[in-house]
C-alpha cells in the first residue's frame, strides 16, 4: 500500500493540518506501552489516510478518529481492556470541542474509535469507522505487526514460545502464556475481519509475510 501523508489543509471550513498538530502534540504527551507509542499512531494516521482515499471516506472523520483512537491508555492486561475503545472515543469528544473543533462531527469520530478495538467487538457502522478499524488491524499484521508483539509480550515478561509444542499444534493457542501464540490466537484472523477492498488486499500481503516467519522459524526450530 502506497502511504501518503500529506492532506488538504482544509475540508470546508475544518483546519486538518491544525487538527493534526493538536493530536500530535497532545499523543506525545500520553503514556505508552511497548506496542502502543507515537509510533504506533503516526502509522495508524497514515493507513487511515491511504485507506480514506482509496475508499473515498471522510477525513475530517478518518483523520481526528485515527490520531486519538488510544487517547486513553489501558494496560493490555487490565480487565478494563475491553473498555479502552469507548473511554478513548468519550476523551476525544471532550478534547476536539475544547481545541476548538466542535465543528467537527464528533459522533462520526467517536464510532469510528469505539470500532477500531478487536476486543471491543464494535462493528463499524460507517466507512470511516471501517477505514480506521483497518488501519489499526493492518499495524499488528506484517514485519511491525510481528516486532509489536514480541516486544508487548517480553515487556510482560511472556516467554517467547512453548517449547514443547511451539506452534500449538496439540493444544489451543495461550498467548497469555507465550509470545508467539499471538499469531494463531489473534494475528493470522485479522485478515479475515478487514473492512475494506484497500485494507483486505494489504492484509493479505502481511499475512503472507506472517506465515513465511512460521515457516522459517520451524525450520530453524527442527534444525536446532
Amino acid at each position: 500500500m502506497t502511504h501518503r501523508e500529506a492532506v488538504p489543509s482544509s475540508v470546508g471550513a475544518v483546519d486538518l493540518d491544525e487538527i493534526a498538530r493538536r493530536c500530535a502534540a497532545h499523543v506525545a504527551t500520553l503514556p505508552t506501552d511497548a506496542a502502543h507509542d507515537a509510533g504506533h499512531v503516526r502509522r495508524v494516521v497514515r493507513t487511515a489516510l491511504a485507506l480514506a482515499e482509496a475508499e473515498g471516506a471522510r477525513r475530517e472523520v478518518v483523520l481526528p478518529a485515527a490520531w486519538l483512537h488510544d487517547c486513553v491508555v489501558v494496560p493490555k492486561d487490565s480487565p478494563e481492556r475491553p473498555r479502552a475503545s469507548r473511554l478513548s472515543a468519550a476523551e476525544a469528544v471532550r478534547l476536539l470541542p475544547a481545541w476548538g473543533f466542535g465543528a467537527l462531527p464528533l459522533d462520526a469520530i467517536a464510532h469510528a474509535i469505539e470500532a477500531h478495538s478487536f476486543s471491543a467487538g464494535i462493528a463499524p457502522r460507517t466507512i470511516e469507522a471501517a477505514v480506521v478499524q483497518d488501519a489499526d488491524r493492518l499495524d499488528a499484521l506484517g514485519a511491525i505487526g510481528l516486532a509489536r508483539c514480541l516486544a508487548l509480550g517480553g515487556a510482560m515478561g511472556r516467554p517467547l514460545m512453548d517449547a514443547d509444542d511451539p506452534f500449538a499444534e496439540r493444544r489451543a493457542p495461550d498467548d497469555g502464556r507465550w509470545s508467539l501464540d499471538h499469531l494463531p490466537a489473534k494475528l493470522l484472523r485479522l485478515e479475515a475481519t478487514m473492512r475494506t477492498a484497500a485494507g483486505r488486499a494489504e492484509a493479505a500481503a502481511r499475512t503472507a509475510w506472517l506465515h513465511g516467519f512460521l515457516a522459517q522459524l520451524r525450520h530453524e526450530v527442527a534444525s536446532d
